[in-house]
């Protein structure tokens, strides 16, 4: 074997392990069922402001698609329910939908998965039949263009298309649906597609108080429950559901096909029946289930295996019928402003803000953060403000230091106006940053990243470290690993 090639298969191979170890994912759901939501390009911007990678549309509407152009952010694609049956009869009808409707914009926008039908076991007509014949035009028609490996097709399901959940390892799909289901699982096996599901532990703690705890299913119980066929140990609802549907995929031997989280979530109002519907409820579930899914924890069937979820949703839809908490999953309203905080990196301080309860003093449980409506560059102009004029020490969010990352504009400012906040008095006037700066009474620290209060006229010690800590996950971990045994391999050969 030549030098040369030697050199080119393990620069293939290691290309192969690192892509390999992008580990789990979190995208948002980006659904337009109300009348007063900003533009597309509005809402894109506001995505990716919140350094948001992955993202759910449930259509192709072109002006989603052009939005989303050059913005480095992966969409997920649609096929509504009422597109089935042209897709499903003709070739050419998924031939002429691709061509005109996702080759004109693609790839400039990043498309990664196109869902044929959502939820059709839930659908008031019978489309199920449908789903696979229009799956198998579309995947025809990805070939046809060269992009059968670059976008996968699947279909999502709710939590309704399994007969048992519980206890996790009894997960079975309802019989009924067997007729559409075994060639869908086929379909998925063949072409390496994910079983997409939509989970919600919000309805089974809703219509089921009696056996379903608050704590258990926001991810804060400290009790578990164990399945008596397994043995396992369950802390939270999320990870049973996504193991009864593993327990019910190997059930039928497709144990090779993997589960992606298509929606899940909390709302923030609901009816007065709906007393779990509020806002510190919504903010404790997919705080906890963003940390949970980035620290690529796993299920207990499945420790660290990769789980990709999208949460439901981006904005709050005042067109959904039903009951008021269907109109109020949003992370946003309408006008783009905050329902509650979430950090998408997976750092933020825990809800109860036990993060920062080293750092002494008092600001009457209020800090100082930048707002999600400020534009970037008000945003800059206040931070290079702050760290000049305004006598903040503004070390912890340089390169290497514990406050750097998430390195964006917004979670820097956020840092700089606390502490500007905090040693001027806590006082109104000092969280103003010309309108660029918001109050919360949420502790914003995370890891070792400590926001400064009351009292404190310089950053906590913590945040300033020569050797700074970064967490890895496991999969990245094992990755490193291999590429150093890999390369240290090679070496010997050269």
């Amino acid at each position: 074997m030549s030098r040369e090639f030697r050199l080119i298969f393990v620069t293939s191979l290691l290309l192969m392990l690192l892509g390999t170890s992008r580990g789990s994912a979190i995208g948002i759901c980006y659904g337009r069922n109300a009348d007063d939501l900003p533009t597309p390009d509005k809402a894109a911007q506001l995505i990716q402001n919140q350094n948001i990678k992955y993202v759910r549309i449930y259509d192709s509407n072109i002006q989603v698609l052009k939005a989303f152009a050059n913005t480095r952010i992966e969409l997920m694609i649609g096929i509504p329910n009422s597109d089935l049956l042209p897709f499903s009869q003709f070739q050419s009808n998924a031939d002429t939908w691709l061509r005109n409707s996702i080759l004109p914009y693609y790839p400039a926008t990043k498309i990664s998965y196109i869902t044929v039908g959502a939820e059709v076991t839930e659908a008031p007509n019978n489309v199920s039949a449908l789903v696979v014949p229009a799956m198998q035009n579309v995947l025809t028609a990805l070939k046809k263009a060269g992009l059968n490996r670059k976008i996968k097709v699947s279909s999502t399901h709710s939590l309704g298309v399994l007969s048992r959940s519980f206890p996790p390892s009894a997960g079975a799909f309802n019989s009924s649906h067997a007729f559409f289901l075994k060639p869908l699982l086929e379909f998925l096996a063949e072409n390496q597609s994910p079983f997409m599901v939509n989970t919600y532990p919000y309805y089974a703690y809703r219509d089921s108080k009696t056996n379903v705890s608050l704590d258990y299913a926001l991810f804060e119980s400290s009790s578990e429950v164990i399945d008596p066929n397994t043995g396992l140990l369950y802390t939270n609802m999320f990870d049973a559901q996504i193991d009864a549907i593993y327990f019910a995929l190997m059930a039928l031997n497709f144990r090779t096909v993997k589960v992606m989280v298509t929606e899940t979530g909390w709302p923030s109002k609901g009816s007065p029946q709906e007393m779990a519907a509020t806002p510190d409820n919504a903010e404790t579930y997919n705080t906890n289930l963003i940390r949970h899914v980035i620290n690529d924890t796993g299920t207990p069937a499945r420790p660290g295996e990769e789980l990709d979820v999208y949460i439901f949703s981006l904005f709050n839809e005042n067109r959904k019928p039903g009951l008021e908490s269907e109109r109020n999953w949003g992370l946003f309203y309408p006008d783009q402003t905050s329902v509650y905080r979430v950090d998408f990196t997976g750092r933020a301080a825990p809800v109860d803000g036990t993060a920062g309860s080293n750092v002494t003093g008092g600001s009457n449980g209020t800090w100082c953060i930048a707002s999600s409506t400020a534009s970037e560059a008000d945003l800059q102009n206040a931070l290079d403000w702050a760290c000049s004029s305004g006598n903040v020490d503004c070390s912890a969010i340089q390169p290497s230091q514990p406050c750097f990352e998430p390195d964006s504009i917004e979670s820097h400012a956020s840092y700089a106006f606390n502490s500007y906040y905090q040693q001027n008095g806590a006082t109104d006037i000092a969280c103003g940053f010309g309108g660029s700066g918001v109050k919360t009474n949420k502790n914003p620290s995370y890891d070792k990243c400590l926001y400064m209060t009351t009292g404190g006229n310089k950053t906590a010690a913590t945040n300033i470290t020569a050797n700074p800590s970064t967490s890895t996950s496991g999969a990245g971990k094992f990755s490193t690993w291999i590429v150093g045994y890999v390369l240290m391999t090679v070496l010997m050969f050269f």
